[in-house]
């Protein structure tokens, strides 16, 4: 008797641990349509997710989507740009709902967010403006220019182009990265290519993907808190039901043609 004691009074303890972590979830979207808005946390300068148009309007293809997932909750967007190093923080304390910018997945934002599923596919690119380069080989001993931060970051630095460069150069945001590359300062720049893609057309027509050379096919998710699953469950269940209905692709032929 006094062998299974013990025992029992475990048992009864872990069923409480997850009695308590089924408590954790927060009444976030309770909190939300009470205010009325949802506060959506970006990089106000990654087209064409999300950046500043010439009226300094914050435009883009999440933009769209999430005014729409907004607009289907009943509550108003709030764009807040924040420091993309500092995302994870803006999220913690409150500031922020979401953050919803072109966010790739990999194992630390899934640690430390709950994430959406994925709703986009991408992969990353070099962009390059010397025609005499041709494959990401020929980058070895030059510098490479990426976004301070970012997934991008971690992969080219693990990366063999990343170690064989004489230098990786950390930049606040993609577009001052190319423009860089424009004026000869870096060889070449690391980047999301739906990003590049996007600059490329609208800013920067010298420059060029390299071919066939892309890197670390992935996705892209919207970060919540951890406790917040209700929240997420909601936006994942109206973005499912733009996708039927046809308003997922209409917003991503706009922004992508396709």
């Amino acid at each position: 008797m006094k062998k299974w004691i013990p025992l029992f009074c475990i048992a009864i303890a872990l069923l409480a641990c997850r009695e308590t972590e089924k408590t954790k979830e927060s009444d976030a979207l309770e909190k939300i349509k009470a205010a009325g808005e949802l506060v959506l946390g970006l990089d106000d300068s990654f087209p064409p997710m999300g950046f500043r148009n010439t009226e300094n309007e914050i435009v883009g293809f999440d933009i769209d989507l999430a005014k729409e997932v907004a607009s289907r909750l009943g509550v108003t967007l709030r764009i807040q740009p924040i420091s993309w190093d500092a995302k994870e923080q803006e999220l913690n304390t409150g500031k922020i709902d979401c953050i919803w910018n072109g966010m790739s997945v990999d194992s630390s934002r899934a640690a430390a967010m709950s994430l959406s599923a994925p709703y986009l596919q991408n992969r990353m690119v070099f962009v390059v403006k010397d025609s005499a380069i041709q494959k990401v080989s020929m980058l070895a001993g030059k510098k490479i220019a990426v976004q301070n931060g970012s997934t991008a970051q971690k992969l080219l630095e693990a990366s063999d182009a990343g170690k064989s460069a004489s230098a990786l150069i950390p930049f606040d945001d993609n577009l001052t990265a190319l423009m860089d590359l424009e004026k000869g300062g870096v060889e070449s720049v690391f980047l999301d290519e739906v990003v590049a893609d996007y600059l490329i057309a609208a800013y920067a027509k010298s420059l060029r993907v390299l071919a066939e050379e892309g890197m670390n096919e992935e996705e892209y998710a919207i970060g919540f808190r951890k406790k917040d699953l209700k929240l997420r469950d909601a936006v994942d269940s109206v973005l499912n039901t733009m996708r039927t209905d046809g308003t997922f692709a209409e917003i991503s032929v706009k922004w992508f043609g396709k």
